[in-house]
């Protein structure tokens, strides 16, 4: 049974599309979800330390005063 050339057939036939899903998966990350993944980043997180910046730069107590 192992020996058949009819369960070696499907057998290939099925790692055939193991390969080409994952070479068609890892193209897309690749191509599509990195480059997404770092413009969102280099665009967020410059300002979300300057926001840090800023509320870390007020003091509680100036702000009691003017109050």
């Amino acid at each position: 049974l192992a020996a058949s050339d009819t369960d070696s057939g499907i057998i290939g036939a099925e790692l055939a599309t193991v390969v080409i899903g994952g070479l068609v998966s890892s193209t897309f990350l690749t191509l599509v979800v990195v480059p997404v993944l770092y413009m969102i980043f280099t665009v967020s997180i410059p300002g979300m330390f300057s926001r840090i910046g800023n509320l870390m730069r007020r003091s509680p107590s100036a702000e009691v005063a003017s109050s």
